[in-house]
């Protein structure tokens, strides 16, 4: 169908335009100043110089977090956490999903699972008995404890089992006829139509997984045990240049470039994310959204 252009629908392009370029800029500007003062001197840095290129460029704050035992294996437990929670919490989804798709016909008690998982959004039983359930369970100070109290979570369920809601009666049907049970009909037909889905859970799991750091502080009793956001907040919260810097090191690099440099290391997972599930993300979230 063609639109004709008018002077008002120029004006709202130009203004929607002008408006997401700002957004984006607003986005990336923190990303570029971060990446500007991990490569520049601690002299650019204290001085204030330093914007959105880097001054006086240097990679020593890089090459102190490459050598720093704690920061990698911080590193460590936050990959190792991403990949448990995104195989355990795909896997709970997936298996919680499929069968409150069904129709009430099908899946009698449906209606009342879903009442479950919609107080669960609603309502939070609090931090002590959140933390009382954790540590009766053995999980305290194990990466369990990173990845079993969030390994359901009722946004993700209620967004892919909408979308398998929308693929078409047919496709189950015909699937019966011809005697596939129910495992055979979510693995080997509706999973691989819930490509586009499934891509945008990944995306949400790994960069929730890999933000947290609340809950490391609060389930981890020794700090060699802290995920890499956790180890992070406590090191710009409380860091102490004698700490983490000998004499030499001061000549090149302050708490400001490291500090910087971790952060900046600490994003590139997420970066590298994005690219590759873009492509399902917006058509996966629109029909995981609404019933189509």
């Amino acid at each position: 169908m063609y639109y004709k252009s008018s002077f008002l629908r120029k004006v709202f392009v130009v203004c929607n335009s002008c408006i997401l370029i700002l957004a984006c800029a607003s986005c990336l500007f923190p990303i570029l100043h971060t990446l500007a003062l991990s490569l520049s001197s601690a002299d650019a840095v204290a001085a204030g110089r330093v914007s959105l290129l880097p001054v006086e460029f240097q990679l020593d704050a890089y090459l102190h977090v490459m050598e720093d035992a704690r920061f990698l294996s911080a590193f460590l437990v936050s990959v190792k956490r991403v990949l448990l929670g995104l195989m355990v919490e795909l896997c709970m989804t997936i298996l919680a999903g499929y069968p409150l798709s069904k129709t009430k016909k099908q899946f009698p008690k449906r209606n009342v699972y879903m009442g479950f998982f919609l107080v669960t959004m609603c309502f939070w039983g609090g931090l002590i008995p959140s933390y009382l359930v954790v540590k009766q369970t053995g999980l305290v100070d194990t990466i369990w404890a990173l990845v079993l109290p969030g390994a359901v979570n009722a946004g993700n369920v209620i967004l892919l089992q909408n979308y398998f809601k929308s693929l078409p009666d047919e496709i189950y049907d015909s699937a019966q006829v011809d005697g596939a049970g129910e495992w055979r009909i979510l693995l080997q037909i509706f999973l691989p139509l819930a490509k586009p889905i499934l891509a945008v859970l990944v995306v949400y799991i790994v960069v929730a997984h890999w933000n947290s750091w609340f809950d490391g502080m609060l389930y981890m009793n020794h700090a060699e045990k802290f995920p890499l956001q956790t180890y992070l907040q406590t090191i710009v919260v409380e860091i102490d240049p004698k700490e983490v810097f000998n004499v030499k090191d001061l000549q090149n690099i302050s708490t400001r470039n490291m500090k910087a440099a971790q952060i900046f290391v600490a994003m590139i997972p997420v970066l590298c994310v994005y690219p590759f599930a873009q492509k399902h993300f917006i058509k996966g979230i629109v029909l995981g959204s609404v019933k189509g």
